[in-house]
């Protein structure tokens, strides 16, 4: 499967773009697992153009991560345009539009999946942003504003002639926004349509190994991208990739080595940042992991990974819940 002249290889996975998420940090170590794409947090393009540092701090590449795509959003041509030539200096290998990102403060201004009520403007706005830059353009959208509107099956035409060079669709509708059940038949429709020429990346549900091959092998998709499950997991890319290939899962994955990769985790994100919002970067995924569900009472230890302010006392508590769960999984 290929992006432009990126070569992925067979059924990739993509590690998708994630607020509050994809730092710099999570996504090393998610390459390192086998994704085959990373991309960072979105950014807003009013920010880029604003110079707001923050933003800025959000489009920082790591060699070691490409490739890597930059998402952005917004809702005029002329910012979203000026936004794309300022995030091609940084050198991502693909700049994505963000029209499918369904929270309010985002969608009820008119960006992101509020895009998907102005069809029109949406594709003026991908139209620009592809003629503006030479890197590769991708989307990233739903299957329409609600179960009244699914307009992605002409939609997805509509952006491929634009001239983007993929196209990824989150299987749920505005209305959504979470909740219920991904709808990949649409998908796997619109990768069907034989008029499609541009790889179509299926998103939604992807938690497991087995899930991920489902939409490959019924739905066709060019390939897979995983949000949600990723967290305080970046080893499924692995567990996925193995298990894809036919290949036995990897026996060193214990679970003293997944909390070493946490941990690792912390200290990179400290390393990079400060301890306080390393720390903030890095604990929603601890609370969030997994592994985490055999500690018993873990309600109250999550509280306690949530409310940590230094990396000693957050590091402690990762080293209890190994003891803990060794104690009661001696066989893990």
């Amino acid at each position: 499967m290929k992006i432009a002249d990126i070569d992925f290889g067979p059924r990739p996975l993509f590690l998708a773009p994630m607020e509050d998420v994809t730092d710099v940090g999570f996504r090393m170590l998610c390459k390192r697992f086998g994704a085959a794409m990373v991309y960072t947090e979105f950014v807003s393009a009013e920010a880029i153009i604003r110079n707001i540092r923050s933003t800025l701090s959000k489009m920082i590449i790591n060699e070691e991560e490409r490739p890597v795509g930059v998402q952005i959003y917004g809702r005029d041509i002329d910012s979203m345009v000026e936004a794309a030539r300022m995030v091609e200096e940084v050198h991502p290998d693909v700049i994505d539009l963000n029209f499918g990102c369904p929270v309010k403060k985002v969608a009820g201004k008119g960006a992101g999946a509020g895009m998907l009520r102005n069809i029109p403007l949406m594709l003026n706005i991908t139209r620009e942003v592809v003629k503006a830059v030479r890197t590769p353009v991708t989307v990233k959208t739903r299957l329409g504003w609600d179960q009244d509107h699914l307009i992605i099956t002409d939609l997805a035409e509509q952006l491929q002639d634009c001239g983007i060079a993929a196209l990824t669709i989150h299987g749920r509708t505005r209305s959504q926004m979470y909740t219920g059940e991904a709808d990949w038949s649409l998908i796997g429709d619109v990768k069907a349509n034989p008029r499609m020429r541009i790889p179509v990346i299926g998103n939604g549900d992807i938690t497991t190994p087995e899930e991920a091959r489902e939409a490959f092998d019924r739905y066709g998709v060019d390939a897979v991208m995983v949000g949600r499950a990723t967290f305080g997991r970046p080893w499924i890319f692995r567990e996925m990739r193995r298990f894809l290939d036919g290949e036995p899962q990897d026996e060193t994955l214990t679970l003293d080595r997944k909390i070493d990769i946490l941990i690792e985790q912390l200290r990179i994100n400290v390393a990079r940042i400060d301890e306080y919002r390393g720390i903030l970067h890095t604990r929603r995924h601890l609370a969030a992991s997994p592994i985490f569900k055999g500690v018993p009472d873990f309600r109250q230890t999550r509280i306690a990974m949530l409310r940590a302010s230094t990396m000693e006392e957050l590091i402690s508590i990762l080293e209890e819940c190994r003891v803990r769960l060794n104690e009661s999984t001696p066989a893990q």
